[in-house]
């Protein structure tokens, strides 16, 4: 039996095939997710789990080099923007029209995960990335520029 972390074996095996640049939608519980998409669905009561739980454990297995949220979030829901820019410090943070993000950055995800949450705009796309010293800190590596500040 697994020790710790996602336990649920569906998340786990979609975690496990994304690769840098891949896009993962973490969404609320009435997201509209595309009848074609990769939906690895969390949700069994009203916040159970929470966006928050499942984007902690997520993080714990990915590289987020990227975050993407409504532009609402910034304005109308400002405690979920302060927590992941904490949690994702270092990444970069864009934010696309509500309606792109239930639409096209939905079609682009490679994986959505639906978790029970009833959090306003509480839909968030996490752009993988690599583990830049793992990567680029080897012996007569050179790391490229938009690297170098994470070597």
């Amino acid at each position: 039996m697994k020790r710790h972390g996602i336990l649920n074996a569906q998340l786990s095996g979609a975690l496990a095939t994304l690769g840098h640049t891949d896009l993962i939608m973490v969404v609320d519980a009435g997201f509209p997710i595309p009848a074609t998409a990769n939906r690895v669905d969390l949700a069994i009561a009203e916040n159970l789990p929470d966006l928050r739980t499942v984007l902690d454990l997520i993080a714990a297995e990915l590289v987020v080099e990227g975050v993407v949220r409504a532009d609402d979030v910034v304005t109308n829901n400002p405690r979920l923007d302060e927590y992941l820019r904490g949690r994702f410090d270092g990444a970069e943070f864009t934010t696309r029209s509500h309606a792109d993000v239930l639409g096209e950055l939905a079609r682009q995800a490679k994986v959505i995960v639906r978790t029970g949450a009833f959090e306003p705009w509480g839909n968030v796309g996490l752009l993988c990335g690599v583990d830049v010293p793992k990567w680029f800190g080897g012996a007569g590596v050179i790391a490229p520029p938009y690297y170098a500040d994470k070597l």
